[in-house]
């Protein structure tokens, strides 16, 4: 699904009842071309977990694939996994322009309080090395 920006600025999520959808920053670069393109979506919710319960569990090396609007699939090769405390998160490595293709795959990580919810951000940062 498509996301857009909050109201205070940050990435919006894609809705926590469909535990199984990720969303594209629309306004960004398109999953495949030139430029940074962000995927978002929930680890878990209160029925359980969500479509990147296991990104966290993701390696150097790994593969992703992207289903494009347009039929294509871009691959993705995971270059690291990094959590971030909310307070420290480096939007600019995280939402910075690239030159190559490239992938971040965000969703809640690190601690979690039940009060406030997931203290920071797992980050997946991987570039394109393929298509079909």
């Amino acid at each position: 699904t498509g996301l857009g920006l909050t109201k205070t600025g940050s990435l919006d999520v894609p809705p926590a009842a469909d535990e199984n959808l990720a969303g594209w920053y629309e306004a960004g670069t398109t999953p495949g071309e030139p430029g940074t393109a962000i995927v978002a979506g929930h680890v878990d919710n209160a029925d359980g977990p969500a479509v990147f319960y296991d990104l966290g569990a993701l390696t150097r090396g790994s593969t992703i694939e992207v289903d494009r609007r347009d039929g294509g699939v871009a691959v993705f090769t995971v270059d690291a996994v990094e959590v971030y405390a909310a307070k420290d998160f480096p939007d600019e490595k995280v939402y910075g322009a690239a030159r190559r293709p490239e992938l971040r795959v965000i969703t809640c990580g690190g601690g979690y309080s039940r009060g406030t919810g997931y203290q920071g951000n797992v980050v997946v940062f991987a570039h394109l090395t393929g298509s079909r």
